[in-house]
Parts: structure tokens; sequence; C-alpha cells
């Protein structure tokens, strides 16, 4: 995710509405942790819309703004998110298809990641996707990788799972059956969700960029 509070300042602002950063800040924080807990119900169009007009009340409520209505504030939430591909990604995907390798991707989120995918270009360096959302549990609950497994056609043991939280990663991955790389990036993610540090399992292997995966899978 590109930082997001700036854009959303620059989106209320061509609405009419001139917010400081502190105050966007708080309120983009209060809508990420609503719809972190909340994301799984996003399971198709109708339900996701309902979500993310949910996520903008609660925007809304935080910033305080009078005349800021739901409308206004949906529109504002929605145009300031935006994702771009690492740029160690693309190469390392298409290095995995091209050696013959099956990839998925398994993430805590709503149904629209098919969308995000093809957004930022990664959508047909894949072959399937699972999300918490439709497979009823989230990362570490082994359930979603099982899922996962079946898109692809894969079975536990010549599998391998690539993720940067050492619990829903690599502790998931570990109660499914699958080897973990974990993945532990230098710099610091640039959206406003801090990875997740909780402790888990040892993971099978480690790095610290995408370029090096290719290398390490069988």
């Amino acid at each position: 995710m590109e930082p997001p509070v700036p854009r959303l300042r620059a989106e209320l602002a061509d609405r009419g509405f001139e917010v400081d950063e502190s105050r966007a800040g708080a309120a983009f924080r209060a809508e990420i942790g609503y719809y972190l807990e909340h994301q799984a119900e996003g399971r198709d169009a109708a339900s996701l819309d309902d979500l993310r007009d949910r996520c903008a009340a609660v925007m809304r409520e935080a910033l305080a703004e009078p005349g800021l209505d739901q409308d206004v504030a949906r529109a504002a939430l929605l145009a300031s998110i935006h994702f771009r591909a690492y740029p160690d990604a693309v190469p390392a995907l298409r290095e995995l298809r091209e050696r013959g390798l099956r990839v998925a991707v398994c993430s805590n989120w709503d149904c629209s990641l098919g969308e995000v995918l093809r957004e930022t270009g990664l959508h047909e360096l894949v072959d399937g996707v699972m999300t918490s959302a439709e497979a009823g549990a989230r990362k570490p609950d082994p359930r979603i990788f099982r899922a996962a497994l079946d898109v692809v056609g894969i079975p536990p043991d010549r599998a391998v799972h690539v993720g940067d939280s050492p619990a829903g990663d690599v502790g998931g991955a570990a109660a499914a059956g699958i080897r973990a790389i974990l993945l532990e990036r230098g710099a610091e993610r640039p959206d406003a969700v801090p990875a997740d540090s909780t402790p888990g399992p040892a993971p099978w292997t480690r790095i610290t960029s995408l370029d090096e995966l290719p290398a390490r899978v069988p």
C-alpha cells in the first residue's frame, strides 16, 4: 500500500475538506483497524460493498468533519488506497512460472484481492488466489492454506509458502504441513499497517528479498 494519509488528505481537499495530517492519520488508523477485524465479511460484491460503507462510516466518525457526508467520505477513502508491487515481485514470479512451478496467493483479504493483483500487474503471474473471506478462515488457521493448495492442486509436502508474518505465515503454514520461508525485508513497509511481529515457529529458511526466492525453492 502506498502511504495512504497524504492521498486521503488530498482526496478530501479536492472535495472541499481541509484536514491536517494528524487527524487524517488517526481517522485512517481507525478505519484500517475496523477493516482488519471485519475483512472476512467481504465475501462477494454485495457484502464487500457493505463492508466498504461501514469502513467509510468509521473513518467519517473519526474525522468529525462538519458537512462531510457518507458518500463523500467513502469516495475519498477508496480513492486514497492504492497498491503497487514491490520491484522484486514480478521477476521472482516470472522465473518461478518459467520453471513450471504453480503459484497461488494466500492472503487475509476480502474478495477484491484478484482485482488488486490485476492493478499491480501480478495477476497474470499467479495460477490462483485464495483469501480469508473466500476460505472462511484467516491465517494462521491452516484451513486457508489448504484451500490455497486446492486451488493449484498441490499437496502440502510439495508446497512452500512465503510470507512476512512469523505467526500468520510461518505458524499457519507449519500447521498445514507446508514448509515456510520468512520474508524479512530490511526497509520499513511503506503502508501504515505494521507487519505482524508475533513470534512463530522457526521457518524453513529466511530471505530478505524475493530476488532470493527462486534459488531457495527446490
